[in-house]
C-alpha cells in the first residue's frame, strides 16, 4: 500500500498562497453569516417558535457537541505539528488525522441516545422527533468523514477549497430545509430541519472527496520508526497525546462557547427557545457588524500598544511620551464607544418596538425575542469596552499577570451561569437574562482591565493620566442626547396605539431622524472648530 502523501505544513513557503487563504477565510465568513439570516429570516416565517426553538438550539447543541469533541482536538493538534512534520512519518500524521471519523459514530450515536432519554416530555412528543435526531446524528458522522480531507486541505492551506466545500454546503441546507418546510405538512418540520443538516454534511463530503479523496485511505497504517528501538506504531506519541490533552481542554472551551444553548434548552419552553434563537439571530447580527467595526480598531491598537510600550523598559522622557500617547489613545477610543452606549441608549428603546414588528413575523411577538433584543443594547457597548481594554492588557502584561487574569475568566464564567439562574429562577426574568448575564460577566472582564490600566500607569508614577472622567462625553454631547430621549419618548407615547409600520409611524421616525442629526452636530461640530 502507497505512503500517504506528505502534508505541506510550513505557511512562509508561499507568501501569496498564505494571503490568499486569509482572505477567502473573511469572504466566507461575512458570506455565510449573511446567507444563514437570510435563511433564519425565511424559516421563522414557515416554522412554528416550537420547532424553530427546537431545531436552532437543542439539535444545534447536539450536532454541535458531537463534532466539537470528536474532532477539536485533533484538528487544532494537526495543525500545531509543523515543526514536526518534516521528522515524523506521514503516515503516522495521516492515522491521527482518521481518528475523528472512527471515534465520532459512536460519539455520535451515544449523544443522541443520551439526548433523546433526557430531553423533556414537550420536546419528546413532537412529530418524527426520535427520525429528526437520529438523521442529525447520521449528518454529524458524515460531516466527520470528511474531517481527514479537510485537514489535508486546510494543512495544504487550500482554503479555496474550504470555501466551495461550505459555500455548497449552506446553499444546499437552505434549499432542502426551505422546500421542506414550504412544501410538506407542518409535522414534517422537524425532518424538514434535519434533512437540511444532512444535506449540509453530504455536500461538505462530497466537495472535499472531489480535492483529495481519492488519494485517501481510510486505513490504518503500522509504520516502523526510524528509531529502531521503538516497535512499530499506529500514531506519532507526541502528536497524540497532543490530542487528547486539546479534546480535554475543548470540552470546557464548549461549555464557555455554547453555555448559553445549554442553559435555554433546559431552562426555558419551546417557544421561549424560539423566541431566544431568531431574537440571537439578530442580536449576533448586530454583534457581526459591531466586530467588523470594532476588530480593526482593537487590532490596531493591540500592535500600536505593543510597539509603542515596547521601550518601557528603559526610563526618562521618552517613556513618559510613549505611555501619554498610548493612554490618550485608550482614552480616544473609549470616548468613542461611550457616545456608542448614547446612541443605543437614546434611541433603542423608543424605536425597538417599531423594529421588531417589521423584522420579526407576529408570532415570535409573543415570545422572548423582543426583551432579548432590547437587552442587546448594553452587550454591544460591554463588548467594546472590553474588546479595547483586553487589547491594552494582552500588549503589556507578564505572565504572572496572564495567570491572575485565568483565574479572573473562571471567576467571570462562574457570575454568567449565577447571573442566569438568578436572574431566570428569581427575578422571572426567562430567556434575557442569559443576556444580561454575558453582558454582566463581560463587564467584569473590561473592569478588571480598566484597574489593570489604572495599576499599570501607577507603578510607572503616572497614577492620574487615565482616569473615569476620560469615558465621560462633554456635558454639551450629553445634554443633547438627553433631550433628544425625551423627545423620542414623548413621540413614542404620542403614537400608542397607531399601526407598527413606517407610514403610519412616519412622525415618530422624523422624531428620532431629526433627534439623531442633533446629537451627531452636538458631538462633531465643537471637534471641527478645534
Amino acid at each position: 500500500m502507497s505512503a500517504a502523501k506528505p502534508y505541506r505544513t510550513d505557511p512562509t513557503a508561499s507568501p501569496n498562497l498564505l494571503a490568499s487563504s486569509i482572505s477567502s477565510l473573511v469572504f466566507l465568513q461575512v458570506s455565510s453569516r449573511a446567507f444563514t439570516f437570510v435563511l433564519n429570516q425565511a424559516l421563522v416565517r414557515l416554522a412554528t417558535p416550537q420547532t424553530f426553538g427546537t431545531a436552532t438550539v437543542q439539535f444545534e447543541l447536539l450536532l454541535s457537541t458531537t463534532l466539537f469533541l470528536s474532532r477539536e482536538g485533533v484538528r487544532t493538534a494537526l495543525l500545531r505539528q509543523q515543526k514536526s512534520a518534516s521528522s515524523s512519518s506521514p503516515n503516522l500524521v495521516h492515522n491521527i488525522s482518521l481518528l475523528p471519523a472512527y471515534v465520532g459514530v459512536p460519539i455520535a450515536a451515544a449523544l443522541a441516545v443520551l439526548y433523546s432519554a433526557t430531553s423533556a416530555p414537550a420536546v419528546r412528543t413532537q412529530s418524527h422527533f426520535n427520525l429528526s435526531v437520529s438523521i442529525y446524528a447520521l449528518a454529524a458522522a458524515i460531516e466527520l468523514a470528511a474531517e481527514p480531507l479537510y485537514i489535508r486541505a486546510q494543512n495544504e492551506l487550500r482554503m479555496d477549497v474550504r470555501v466551495r466545500a461550505e459555500g455548497a454546503a449552506v446553499f444546499l441546507k437552505t434549499f432542502v430545509t426551505f422546500f421542506g418546510l414550504a412544501f410538506a405538512s407542518s409535522e414534517w418540520a422537524l425532518v424538514a430541519f434535519a434533512a437540511g443538516q444532512a444535506a449540509y454534511a453530504l455536500a461538505t463530503f462530497a466537495v472535499f472527496w472531489n480535492f483529495c479523496g481519492r488519494s485517501t485511505r481510510y486505513v490504518l497504517r503500522r509504520v516502523t520508526p526510524k528509531d529502531h528501538d521503538r516497535k512499530d506504531a499506529f500514531f506519532d506519541a507526541e502528536l497524540l497525546h497532543l490530542s487528547g490533552a486539546m479534546t480535554a481542554q475543548s470540552i470546557v472551551k464548549h461549555f464557555l462557547t455554547e453555555g448559553d444553548k445549554l442553559l435555554i434548552s433546559r431552562l426555558s419552553p419551546l417557544a421561549d427557545q424560539g423566541g431566544y434563537a431568531i431574537a440571537s439571530n439578530y442580536g449576533t447580527s448586530c454583534s457581526l457588524v459591531a466586530r467588523i467595526l470594532f476588530q480593526p480598531i482593537e487590532e490596531s491598537s493591540r500592535v500600536f500598544f505593543s510597539k509603542s510600550l515596547s521601550i518601557l523598559s528603559s526610563s526618562g522622557e521618552k517613556e513618559d511620551k510613549a505611555l501619554k500617547t498610548a493612554i490618550q489613545l485608550l482614552s480616544t477610543i473609549l470616548l468613542l464607544f461611550s457616545h456608542f452606549l448614547l446612541l443605543l441608549v437614546t434611541f433603542g428603546p423608543p424605536y425597538l418596538t417599531l423594529a421588531t414588528a417589521l423584522v420579526l413575523p407576529p408570532r415570535y411577538l409573543q415570545t422572548s425575542a423582543p426583551n432579548i433584543l432590547r437587552a442587546y443594547r448594553f452587550y454591544l457597548p460591554a463588548m467594546a469596552y472590553n474588546g479595547i481594554l483586553e487589547a491594552f492588557f494582552a500588549s503589556v502584561c507578564t505572565p504572572k499577570d496572564l495567570r491572575t487574569q485565568s483565574r479572573m475568566m473562571a471567576a467571570a464564567s462562574l457570575t454568567l451561569v449565577a447571573t442566569t439562574l438568578a436572574g431566570s429562577r428569581l427575578f422571572g426574568m426567562g430567556d434575557t437574562a442569559l443576556v444580561w448575564a454575558n453582558t454582566v460577566s463581560m463587564a467584569v472582564r473590561a473592569l478588571y482591565a480598566w484597574r489593570f490600566v489604572q495599576r499599570y500607569c501607577a507603578a510607572r508614577g503616572q497614577p492620574t493620566l487615565i482616569s473615569w472622567s476620560a469615558l465621560l462625553p462633554p456635558w454639551g454631547v450629553l445634554s443633547a442626547f438627553a433631550a433628544a430621549a425625551i423627545f423620542t419618548r414623548w413621540s413614542e407615547a404620542a403614537y400608542d396605539g397607531v399601526k407598527l409600520s413606517v407610514i403610519q409611524q412616519k412622525g415618530h421616525v422624523t422624531v428620532g431622524g431629526v433627534c439623531l442629526i442633533v446629537c451627531l452636530l452636538s458631538w462633531c461640530v465643537p471637534r471641527l472648530h478645534k
